[in-house]
This record gives structure tokens, sequence and C-alpha cells, in this order.
């Protein structure tokens, strides 16, 4: 992967497609990285220039030293755009990607087209679930994934589906330094009642089978965004539909950015 430095940390990314194609930044989910959108990419790069990168944390990015919000990771993916001389994108974000996608919508509103969020929400977790993030954070401290692979693997790409690649992936996160991408998790702000300031033309996507995120916060997230062109629940999916239900995504997500990706 190629990468850039901002803020003192190097920031690794990939492009595949056209160059001079409509740019797409797809930003992942919490413990994955650029290649949870292989399959997006593929059904897409015929048209756009796909832009994949790894955040804070994870991927080749890996382990950063000090804390850091999501409004920093948000600015990450601006600085990668600067530095790419794109002037203008469209925004695919899942779960974590979708906090960050939104931010940095917010932050530099007049730099994107259109914005499609995946298995995410607007508000915080609740305390239940705060908790069992601070319990991974201490679990991960005594012994990295070696505990925690197999439930991750269920809450975040479901039943039946292959999870070996990413299993281990987690195992070479590492230990050090993994409190901080869970702190940014734990302790992101509300921006819910910002979200009319997001007039992007918007699609929400959930997979109906979601035991991390439940696909009502989806429904009202599409419900809250003033521009969302539709809301799609996969069925039988879980938190990670684009990758483990892509037949079901793509076609949608080609046709939202076809629509709406350009200008």
């Amino acid at each position: 992967m190629k990468s850039f430095t901002h803020d003192g940390i190097r920031i690794a990314y990939h492009e595949e497609g056209v160059p001079d194609g409509p740019a797409v930044v797809f930003s992942h989910g919490f413990l994955m990285d650029h290649e949870m959108f292989s399959p997006n990419v593929a059904a897409l790069r015929d048209t756009f220039r796909c832009i994949t990168w790894d955040q804070r944390g994870f991927g080749e990015t890996g382990a950063v030293a000090n804390a850091f919000s999501y409004w920093d990771s948000a600015r990450d993916l601006i600085a990668l755009l600067n530095h790419l001389e794109v002037t203008s994108a469209s925004l695919v974000g899942m779960s974590q990607g979708g906090f960050i996608s939104m931010r940095a919508a917010l932050l530099a509103p007049e730099r994107f087209r259109a914005i499609a969020l995946i298995s995410t929400r607007s508000a915080p977790d609740d305390e239940q679930v705060k908790a069992s993030f601070e319990g991974l954070k201490e679990e991960w401290a005594s012994g990295g994934a070696a505990n925690v692979a197999g439930p991750l693997s269920r809450l975040l790409l479901g039943e039946g589906y292959d999870a070996a690649d990413w299993v281990a992936k987690w195992h070479r996160i590492g230990i050090p330094h993994f409190e901080h991408p869970v702190d940014a998790l734990v302790h992101r702000d509300d921006i819910t009642s910002r979200l009319p300031e997001i007039t992007l033309d918007a699609i929400v996507f959930h997979g109906g089978a979601d035991i991390a995120i439940d696909p009502a916060f989806g429904k009202a997230l599409a419900q809250g965004l003033p521009a969302c062109r539709d809301f799609t629940c996969v069925d039988g999916a879980g938190h990670t539909p684009n990758l483990t239900h892509p037949d079901a995504v793509n076609p949608a997500l080609r046709d939202f950015l076809t629509r709406y990706g350009w200008g």
C-alpha cells in the first residue's frame, strides 16, 4: 500500500479503478481494514476511482501511540483527499467508517457529493455496549485476540461466514496501544442533532440480522438525514453486509453512486 503522513502518523491507502473517474472514499469498520471493501471495489472500479484506507490502529496504518477521536480520523480522511489532490468525492462508511464519514461531511461539506452509510448510527452506544468494549480492551491487554476472536467473528461477520482471514488479521494487531481505538469508539460524541447539517444525497444499508448495531438505528439514521434516498435492509446479513452479502449491496450502491456521485 501507498502511504502519506498526517498529524505525525503514517496512514496507508490504496487506489483502484478509473484514475479520472468520480472519486469514492471507503472507510472501514472497527477491527477491519481496507480489504473489507474488496467485493465492492471489484464491482465499482470499472467506473469509479476507488480509494480505500486503513484507519488509526488498524491494517497497515497500525497502532498509534496517542489517544485520538473520530474527529481526528475524519481529518485524516480529508488530509488523504488533499494528498491525492481530490477536490470532491463521495463517501462510503461502514460502522466505525460511518462515524468517521459523517464527521468528515460535517467538517468539510464542500468536499463531498454523496454519502453511503452501512451498519452505523449517529448516537453513542448504550452503557451495556460500552462496558462490553471496556471488557474487550482489558482482555486484549492480557492476551490480544486469543480469547475473543470467536465471539468477534460472530458479532462482526455473522454465522456461516469464513472468518479465518480476519481472525488472522486480529492476531497480528498486537497488544500495545489497542486501548486508543477502543476509547475512540466508546467515548465518541453524539452527532444526532447535527444530522440536518449533512445535506448530501445519502443512502443507508443495514444487515437485517445485525447484533452489533440494531437495524432500528440504521432506519433512524436514514430518517434523520435530510437527503436520504433509500434505506436498504439486507435480509440475513449481520454487521458487515457489504462484505458478507455483496450481491445484495453492490447493485444499489452502484446505482446510488451513479446517480449522485458525479459532479
